[in-house]
């Protein structure tokens, strides 16, 4: 019997070699992309440095490929694989009646949308990291006007100018939510990139008094600028989580390729995330540096 058993085990091992010399250890390459601005390509750039570390090779081709109404069709499409998402903003891009204040519940909302997109995208574990939209003055336009909510610019629209998103007149959770939960009118507003630079010379220079800012922009900080509150809460929950089209999932072991980027998630907080703008904004560091000395210091990479 001992012949005839050593005979079995054999050829059981070379079917267990021939598996893993055929694929089994491969690793595809992994498509990334993001919305244009530097936050997005920053938790694009972290979320690929972990991948790599881990043996992946990442196309970049995609970051920064411009704002969500670019950036969604992309992903679904399959124009790359995987892209950093605020789920609330997210979600608002595709039905806006359903954007809450709560992130589980936009994650959950959002997972039933993408399901049936592109054949089928998986949200993974959101960040304790939330960048909301934010409407932002400086204190001088705050102090004269005694601006502390949104609410309060209804009654002085006509003497502020507001700077917004390129994409604020289609994208639901700006015009037309600002619209109906305020009674502002867009429509001569300056479209700018959000969240970015030229939003924040334009506000500086004048060249308009309300500027559509991100939550976790450190030039708020730095500048004494006034966020409005948004005290009808028009802006959703929008804490960041990776984006995954399911034809990628299933090419890999799905559960730790999740977990790489499901660990990165989980130590990503708010504070952190301004830390790491502010570097990029005031210290003049590169994305990918920024990204790297992140992963380092939180034994990531």
């Amino acid at each position: 019997m001992r012949p005839s058993r050593m005979l079995a085990l054999g050829a059981s091992m070379l079917v267990l070699l021939s598996a893993c010399s055929t694929g089994g250890g491969s690793k595809p390459t992994v498509k990334l992309g993001s919305d244009g601005f530097y936050e997005s390509k920053l938790m694009a750039e972290i979320y690929g440095q972990a991948l790599e570390a881990k043996g992946y090779t990442v196309d970049r081709t995609g970051i920064g490929i411009g704002t969500r109404k670019v950036s969604a069709p992309a992903l679904e499409s399959g124009q790359f694989d995987l892209k950093p998402e605020y789920i609330g903003s997210g979600l608002a891009y595709y039905d806006a009646t359903k954007t809450t204040g709560d992130p589980a519940t936009n994650q959950t909302a959002l997972q039933t949308i993408l399901s049936g997109k592109g054949g089928g995208i998986t949200v993974l574990d959101y960040a304790p990291a939330a960048d909301q939209n934010a409407f932002v003055v400086t204190k001088a336009t705050a102090d004269a006007l005694h601006l502390a909510t949104l609410s309060d610019t209804t009654a002085v629209q006509s003497q502020l100018k507001f700077g917004v998103a390129t994409d604020c007149s289609t994208n639901p959770v700006c015009a037309t939510a600002l619209k109906n939960a305020y009674g502002l009118d867009l429509s001569s507003a300056l479209p700018l990139s959000a969240c970015d630079q030229p939003m924040v010379d334009a506000l500086t220079a004048g060249t308009i008094t309300v500027g559509e800012l991100c939550s976790t922009q450190p030039d708020i900080l730095k500048n004494g600028w006034v966020t409005l509150t948004d005290d009808k809460h028009t802006q959703p929950a929008d804490n960041i989580a990776p984006l995954v089209r399911n034809d990628l999932l299933a090419k890999v072991d799905k559960a730790s390729f999740e977990k790489i980027l499901n660990d990165v998630s989980a130590k990503m907080t708010t504070d952190g995330l301004l830390k790491l703008n502010s570097e990029y904004t005031f210290d003049k560091k590169d994305l990918a540096t920024i990204a790297k000395e992140w992963l380092t210091a939180n034994a990531l990479n």
